[in-house]
Formats: C-alpha cells, structure tokens, sequence
C-alpha cells in the first residue's frame, strides 16, 4: 500500500512538473538580459518589462483584449443565467438537448467554429470590418464555463425559497433579484472569471475572425513573433500569466468556499 500511495504521489508531482515547466520557462526568459530570446536566460534584468511598458502596441493589445473580455463575458452572463435557469427548471425531457448544444463550443474544435461562424457572417452580408463576427465567437466561447457553473450552483439551491418569497408579494423578478441571484452569486463569480480568461487567452477565433485595426492581444503576440524573436514577448506573456492567475485567486478567495 505504502509503495502504492509513494507511487501516486511521484505520478502526481510529475504530472505538476509537466503543467507547469512550459510556464517557468516562459517567466523565466522574460528576464533575460540577452537580446534575443533564450532559455536559459542570459543574466536577469528587467530590461524588456520596460521596453514592454513602452510599447504602445502591446499596451493598445492588452486594453482591446481586456474589453472585448469584459463584454463577451457580461453577455455570456446574462444568456448563460438564463439557459441554466431554464435548463434547471424548466427543461424536462429537453434538458439533454439544451446541455448539449450549450456546450457545443467545448465538444467541437475551435477553429471549427471559427470558420463557421467566418463563413455565416460574410453569407449574411457582414464583414470582419464590423467586429461582430470576433464578438459573437468570443460570447460562443465563454458561453459554456457561465452556464456550467451557474447550472452547477442551481441544482444545489431549493426553488422552495424563491416560491416562498413569491407567496410573500414579491414579483418574479424581484424574487429572483433578492433571493436567487444571491444564492448562485459564488457561480456567476467562478463562470465570469473563467469566462473572462477564456476571452483573454483565445487565439483561434480571435486569428479567424479579427478585423483590421486592433488585435487582441494572442493575435499580438503572434505576428511579433513571426518577425522578432526578443524576450519582450516573454515579458507581455509573464505579464498576462499573472493578470490571470491574480483573477482565479481573487475569485477563489471570494467565493471558493461558498461555492
């Protein structure tokens, strides 16, 4: 047993080691001091953390991705409270098929839908120009994350409570505001963190469908790479590992044990 557990334990860590050195890695070239990016790093500075905070380019990348974030995930949590409200209580016999085509965006490849989603947009007469196309694939890909989590949060709640608040003279909205929304709060937390990062992070439909002008910043990213090869890209890299690892434990803190 004990060389069984010793065993599991060594699978585990290695399994960490194998997540998490691609990372190191990453945070770790970014303070190279040589011109060129290399592991290992050529002596630390933070030399190219300031050439990063001086690039209008990336900084205009960071802000688009961090609103076009924003938005994708205020939408997905208006529509993704909803379908996990009518999914919960609602559905019966077609709650198998509202899961299934909500979690579509997860079970088909992403470039898939992006593709698609390319190809129905210039059918309807919109172009990329437009930036619809990016949006609509941003919601399609943060949808899941909010309807599981808020899906998850409801089926733990009793509807007796909301009914209760009804029989008192609240109207369903009201009964929903003050007594529903507060109990599936630690979901829409953990659904809109994930979905924000999701948003944030994604390359394939933001590759396909981006416009001209501003890039979200993966898109950024990319085309630097394909021309310079400098451990800026480290830094702007180190940069949003830690913007995103700073939202998971805010969210977390804040409502991991609630939820």
């Amino acid at each position: 047993m004990r060389l069984a557990e010793a065993l599991l334990a060594l699978f585990r860590v290695l399994v960490y080691i194998f997540l998490l050195a691609p990372i190191a890695v990453v945070v770790l070239a970014s303070f190279n001091a040589g011109n060129f990016l290399t592991f290992p790093p050529q002596g630390l500075s933070l030399r190219w953390f300031v050439t990063f905070l001086q690039n209008d380019v990336f900084i205009d990348a960071i802000v688009y991705s961090a609103v076009l974030a924003a938005l994708a995930t205020a939408v997905s949590l208006v529509i993704g409270t909803m379908a996990a409200l009518y999914y919960v209580r609602h559905a019966g016999k077609e709650a198998e098929t509202v899961r299934v085509l909500l979690l579509l965006p997860l079970i088909l490849p992403e470039i898939l839908t992006a593709i698609a989603l390319l190809f129905f947009f210039y059918q309807i007469g919109v172009g990329l120009e437009h930036r619809i196309a990016l949006f609509t694939g941003h919601v399609l890909m943060t949808l899941p994350f909010v309807f599981l989590n808020v899906t998850t949060s409801l089926q733990g709640r009793d509807e007796a409570c909301e009914l209760a608040a009804r029989s008192l003279g609240a109207s369903r909205m009201t009964a929903f505001r003050r007594v529903t929304l507060p109990l599936i709060a630690p979901g829409l937390a953990t659904g809109g963190v994930f979905a924000f990062i999701i948003s944030f992070d994604t390359f394939g439909i933001s590759f396909i469908l981006k416009g001209t002008g501003s890039a979200p910043l993966p898109i950024q990213l990319y085309d630097y790479l394909r021309f310079n090869f400098t451990p800026e890209a480290a830094a702007v890299s180190t940069v949003s590992i830690i913007f995103t690892l700073a939202a998971v434990v805010v969210a977390d803190r804040l409502f991991g044990r609630k939820g």
